[in-house]
């Protein structure tokens, strides 16, 4: 069984990569949405990314941007993926010459399937439980059961994970990976390694 990846966001403190990093996570997230308390400038970002280890993927999130800020953030920061969560279109996404992950609003009645189709060059979908128009973040889960078995790109799990519930969620929607953000923080965009130890051993323990 290829083992679920897994995503720690909203990191703001180098500290915090570094030790996401070594616990086992693939991927860390950058904030570069300015309304949300976990956003980080070009900087700080900087200095994350310079102390990481070889073979983590960074990810730099946005929502409903100008093409000019996010283009400044690649101009000047190493990113390996983008990761879009407003109602950007495909056109949109397409347009920095990097592969990109788009986010699906749980909340409503929305088809990840017709996602799927509409930003088909997406390297994944990820699943949120956030209302279309919300940033995410907000702590609280989703129906699990609304997410598609049998989908022809990726799917990422997010929205409302922790370590208690992360389990679970891997068992019962076997996504490729999982993204967690709030879940592991002991306050807003400072991760807790404990935390983020417990959380990998739920994810772990969930695709056994």
């Amino acid at each position: 069984m290829t083992p679920t990846r897994i995503k720690i966001c909203g990191i703001t403190r180098a500290e915090d990569g570094v030790a996401a990093a070594k616990l086992g996570a693939d991927a860390i997230g950058l904030v570069f949405y300015d309304r949300s308390p976990r956003h980080i400038g070009i900087g700080q970002a900087r200095d994350i990314i310079a102390v990481l280890p070889p073979f983590v993927k960074v990810v730099a999130l946005f929502m409903n941007a100008p093409a000019g800020d996010v283009l400044e953030v690649l101009d000047r920061v190493p990113i390996d993926l983008l990761q879009f969560h407003g109602d950007e279109d495909a056109g949109y996404c397409q347009g920095f010459d990097r592969p990109y992950i788009k986010a699906v609003p749980m909340a409503g009645d929305n088809d990840v399937q017709a996602y799927s189709q509409c930003h088909k060059h997406a390297a994944g979908l990820l699943l949120d439980s956030h209302a279309l128009g919300e940033a995410g973040g907000s702590g609280t889960t989703f129906d699990w059961d609304k997410a598609p078995r049998h989908l022809d790109k990726p799917l990422i799990l997010a929205g409302g994970l922790t370590p208690q519930n992360v389990e679970d969620g891997v068992r019962r929607v076997r996504p490729y990976a999982v993204d967690v953000s709030s879940g592991v923080e002991s306050a807003k965009g400072i991760k807790d390694a404990q935390l983020m130890a417990e959380f990998i051993e739920g994810v772990r323990r969930g695709q056994s």
